[in-house]
């Protein structure tokens, strides 16, 4: 698994941040005007969707943090496809002003990893939590509980980044993967989980408590 200091700018983003200084240098030198203009709103729009400041872990115990920026679009019972067991599910949608790092909810060790290729309706949209692009993480924790989280494209996403495997072990908080563009998150959790967040609250990843194990 790759290691990842936080340097502030997600290094997903470095090639992307590049051309886009480069393309807007140039136009100041060769196209002034609104051209111009539109090339350096596109840097900075580059440079804020690449953001990836560090963040304060929450030390409460049975914690578990949401693992992406965004708002929380659905709280129900739902089945679990991926641990094939009935579930809490808690879904966190991210646009695209969100920080797109994605991070783990909890301590534990991967049991597997899944992706499956799909398509890439709006992920606001119940059906994209199956149908779309998507990657699973099903985790164990210390004392044998289960959580699963589940990064899906959206409607402009493009690519999701998983940097673990099955074996891994993960600290709540950890950086694991990236999705490039507005997606989602969804978060499964065990039936005797308390959920802390309701459909609509803005969360944070890492900071945010999204329920209790």
């Amino acid at each position: 698994m790759n290691s990842y200091p936080h340097p502030l700018i997600a290094r997903e983003g470095w090639p992307f941040l590049a051309i886009a200084v480069v393309v807007a240098v140039l136009a100041s030198a060769f196209v002034p005007g609104i051209l111009c203009l539109l090339a350096w709103i596109v840097a900075l729009f580059v440079l804020q969707f690449f953001r990836d400041p560090p963040r304060e872990i929450p030390q409460q115990a049975n914690a578990v943090l949401s693992p992406a920026d965004g708002r929380v679009i659905k709280v129900e019972r739902a089945q679990d496809p991926y641990g094939e067991r009935e579930a809490i599910l808690v879904s966190v949608f991210m646009n695209v002003f969100n920080v797109h790092s994605n991070r783990s909810p909890v301590d534990g060790t991967i049991q597997k990893v899944q992706y499956f290729p799909g398509k890439f309706v709006n992920a606001d949209l119940d059906k994209a939590s199956l149908e779309n692009e998507r990657n699973a993480v099903v985790l164990q924790t210390g004392d044998g509980q289960m959580v699963t989280f589940v990064q899906v494209a959206g409607l402009i996403a493009r690519r999701i980044l998983c940097y673990v495997k099955s074996g891994d072990a993960l600290t709540r908080g950890q950086r694991y993967g990236f999705i490039r563009f507005g997606s989602r998150v969804d978060v499964y959790l065990p039936l005797s989980a308390t959920v802390k967040v309701a459909i609509g609250d803005k969360v944070s990843a890492t900071t945010t408590i999204l329920a209790q194990l």
